[in-house]
């Protein structure tokens, strides 16, 4: 089926599996406020959110099976989109299973936090399908509003309020940054839908205009702090470090992943002839964000920081994939934010069923000796680390992650060379720190005066498992995963125009 995005009906059914997470999450919040707040409620809320979230995934894959299409218009209907939503999906069961677990040994009982990860959600849908500048600023504000609570839940904390503060304040700071941007991109086109922007671009030789480029660079600075990519990140280590675990997670794997989906489809979809404008601030950008995470990450002793700077760094690998601008840089994207998102879900799992009320012992050390009285945890975390560093065979699909982008960028009509190189070498650095909690938890004595973690609770321990087991499982057999990406990406540069991009780097 085609849909004709002219046509209002068609149109809000080309968004149904959005409205559907919309609309569930407002009967949630009224049913949330109805009754007095407790632990009990809280899980209930949170048991029928995982419900809604699965019901939206039925609903995204028979949209994705049915193979519909739809005009030009404000939004897409194309794979990328709904192998986005799915991740997007995952990651907020995942995080709501664990908060199920956290809230209870927090004390946070309203049971709103778990609607607000599904309003956050449906606003990273729409940026999934955002194909106009506004439905990209759209899906933004409704996405960080609810992160912006979220981060400050834990009220007994003061780290909570802190992060919630920075990142409110550095939030809106970079959404002026891109509001701006998309203000002078409109200037410059006419336009603020993909197609009709490209199509002017061409159309009018608008390639050296200086209201579009620098649109386009206030757009890139926009974009960079919302993936928290390096000299952007600022914000990320502390943010990361004050919310609440759970959303700690959802942070670092949903909300980046939905940033670069948005940010994938802008410059891929609007700004293909202007390759060799972008090429090369995106390269840096890139390369830059790889070096300056990794390095800063081998000198984290806060196990929630490391990840934090771990994930800059991996903002900066799947830049590597955006650089290559083809079909398979496209594929590669796609399964690296997968593989990328099930690690770090893990991760995050194992550190809520080993943290404590208030979150007081997060130094790596605390980890020391884990394998003797938690063997299963530690060993689901050495998968986790293992997935994130790309190592071969226990660290599952995240070898394979790394390997599909090396590929797109050894295999590109411009082949980037020396941005494959410095992806491995700063992939080796960070066996600095990712084999040391490895080492700590496997080769180092656990202190006498260190109690024993409490019994981990099942939400956590499911997710801490179905992480674990489609890391290895889909390690073993990465084509399923791999015929699934290929059939997902959005309109892309032409081989041609790669071509004449740039030199071979």
């Amino acid at each position: 089926m085609n849909f004709d995005l002219s046509m209002p009906a068609q149109l809000t059914s080309a968004l149904g599996p959005d409205l559907l997470l919309m609309g569930g999450a407002m009967i949630l919040l009224l049913w949330s406020g109805w009754r007095p707040e407790s632990d009990a409620h809280q899980r209930s809320v949170g048991i029928l959110s995982i419900a809604l979230c699965i019901v939206t995934m039925i609903l995204v894959g028979y949209y994705a099976y049915q193979g519909y299409t739809a005009s030009n218009g404000p939004i897409a209907v194309d794979n990328f989109r709904w192998a986005a939503d799915e991740i997007f999906l995952i990651a907020t069961i995942g995080t709501i299973a664990m908060s199920l677990d956290y809230n209870a040994r927090e004390g946070i009982t309203p049971g709103e936090t778990h609607v607000l990860l599904l309003l956050a959600t449906s606003g990273m849908m729409i940026l999934a399908a955002a194909r106009d500048l506004i439905i990209v600023f759209l899906g933004i504000e409704i996405m960080s509003i609810a992160i912006y609570i979220l981060v400050g839940m834990n009220r007994r904390r003061e780290r909570s309020a802190e992060g919630a503060i920075k990142y409110f304040l550095l939030g809106a700071f970079s959404t002026a940054f891109l509001l701006y941007g998309i203000a002078l991109v409109y200037g410059a086109t006419g336009s603020t839908n993909f197609t009709v922007i490209a199509a002017n671009i061409g159309r009018f030789g608008l390639e050296r205009s200086g209201l579009l480029l620098v649109g386009i660079a206030l757009l890139l600075v926009g974009f960079g702090f919302k993936v928290a990519a390096a000299p952007f990140h600022m914000w990320a280590p502390d943010v990361y470090e004050g919310a609440p675990t759970p959303i700690t997670a959802y942070m670092a794997a949903a909300v980046k992943a939905a940033a670069f989906a948005a940010f994938f489809r802008l410059w891929l979809e609007a700004f293909p002839g202007l390759l060799t404008i972008w090429h090369l601030p995106v390269w840096w950008l890139a390369v830059v964000t790889m070096v300056v995470g990794n390095l800063i990450a081998l000198a984290q002793r806060n196990i929630k920081r490391l990840l934090a700077y771990s994930s800059i760094a991996h903002a900066g690998y799947i830049l590597v994939a955006m650089v290559v601008g083809t079909k398979l840089g496209s594929s590669a994207f796609m399964f690296y934010l997968f593989a990328y998102t099930m690690a770090t879900l893990g991760a995050f799992a194992v550190i809520v069923a080993l943290g404590s009320a208030g979150e007081d012992r997060m130094g790596i050390e605390e980890y020391a000796g884990l394998w003797s009285v938690r063997p299963g945890l530690a060993a689901a975390m050495a998968v986790f680390m293992l997935a994130l560093l790309g190592f071969p065979v226990f660290g599952g699909i995240g070898f394979f992650a790394k390997w599909y982008v090396l590929q797109a960028a050894l295999q590109a009509p411009a082949p980037q060379t020396r941005l494959a190189v410095i992806l491995v070498l700063t992939s080796l650095v960070s066996a600095g720190y990712y084999l040391y909690v490895v080492m700590v938890m496997f080769m180092k004595p656990r202190a006498s005066n260190v109690p024993l973690p409490a019994r981990t609770g099942g939400w956590t321990r499911l997710v801490v498992w179905g992480s674990a087991a489609v890391i290895l499982i889909f390690g073993l057999f990465p084509d399923a995963v791999v015929s699934l990406t290929q059939r997902s990406a959005p309109a892309v540069t032409s081989e041609r125009a790669a071509r004449t991009a740039l030199e071979p780097r």
